[in-house]
């Protein structure tokens, strides 16, 4: 890299470090972790609650069901939600460089580089992929669900379009 790109790079680094992002992480992570208690609490207690009671009724059943239900549904839609906000934090960390440098077409050109690699990073897995710039599991297509950075190229054309470059007719949609 050159020395605006590290700049670009560098600067979206402390931007996480301004912005509180490690900080509002853990408070999502407590949320998540309490969606997840509070679900499971509701599924135990229902349960003994049935398996104590002589007389089985159809409320009861029903309640059961719904423990269930919100057991399992709970702590995937609680990830899902800690992902999105995930998301749009990297780009107001974009922002926040960007502000940092003056300059978006420094990290936009980080960003290219970094994302145009096309080997994966081998120490890496699912659990420290949010700690990297650019997704290190490198896949063949499609933006995961899953995961904790948006596209790049989607990055990229709004860095771009912050710095009044020409962005082209696919990434305008953005």
């Amino acid at each position: 890299m050159d020395r605006e790109e590290l700049q670009g790079v560098m600067a979206h680094e402390l931007a996480h470090i301004r912005n509180y992002d490690v900080r509002y992480a853990t408070l999502v992570g407590v949320l998540v972790g309490m969606i997840a208690l509070v679900s499971d609490y509701f599924l135990r207690s229902t349960f003994f609650r049935m398996a104590g009671s002589r007389v089985r009724n159809l409320v009861g059943v029903l309640a059961l069901g719904a423990a269930v239900a919100l057991a399992a549904v709970a702590p995937i839609s609680a990830r899902l939600v800690q992902l999105a906000i995930s998301r749009r934090r990297e780009y107001l960390a974009d922002a926040s460089a960007v502000e940092i440098t003056r300059n978006p077409l420094g990290l936009a050109s980080a960003l290219e580089k970094i994302d145009g690699d096309p080997r994966p990073v081998s120490v890496t897995n699912r659990a420290t992929a949010h700690l990297y710039i650019s997704n290190p599991i490198k896949r063949t297509s499609g933006d995961g669900l899953f995961d904790t950075h948006p596209p790049t190229r989607k990055r990229v054309a709004i860095l771009r379009a912050m710095a009044g470059a020409d962005v082209s007719d696919d990434d305008a949609e953005i």
